[in-house]
């Protein structure tokens, strides 16, 4: 499958709250990493998540646009929308807007990251000030936390 189509079918599988149908675009073993609740690897838990989004919003929409593609990655810019479903914030509409890496593997998603601003998201349910710095937090420790990301801040120990 190109990488466009994959994009309509992973938006359209989050749209319709497809679990089933989301899971199927990874590989077996693929990673949706996710900007505010973390790593969800294999099939099954990717589906769960989806049941997550769903259950603390409505009236999905995910708009990808300007998808690249050489090799194993693809990435593309993207919109996502809905209505809140948050204690207090019922019906809020929220939109942010991010960047999208794949990393493919025979025509499936391995790996699924994305970067955006958690704060945008948060700010437009009236999260409490603490609250937006507790998800900030995590997501921080989670990033710092990389193996990747491990000389970047040994350099300031000691």
């Amino acid at each position: 499958m190109d990488f466009p189509t994959l994009l309509a079918r992973f938006a359209d599988a989050v749209r319709s709250n497809d679990g089933a149908g989301l899971a199927a675009l990874f590989t077996p073993d693929g990673v949706y990493e996710d900007g505010f609740f973390g790593p969800h690897p294999g099939r099954p838990a990717i589906a769960a998540m989806l049941q997550r989004f769903h259950d603390g919003g409505r009236d999905y929409w995910w708009e990808f646009t300007e998808p690249l593609h050489a090799g194993d990655l693809g990435y593309a810019r993207w919109r996502f929308s809905y209505a809140s479903r948050r204690p207090g914030a019922e019906g809020k509409p929220v939109l942010f807007e991010g960047i999208s890496r794949f990393r493919l593997q025979d025509g499936l998603i391995a790996h699924y990251f994305e970067v955006f601003d958690r704060g945008l998201a948060l700010a437009q349910q009236d999260y409490p000030p603490a609250g937006i710095a507790s998800v900030v937090a995590k997501a921080a420790a989670r990033q710092n936390a990389k193996p990747e990301n491990r000389a970047h801040l040994a350099r300031f120990e000691g």
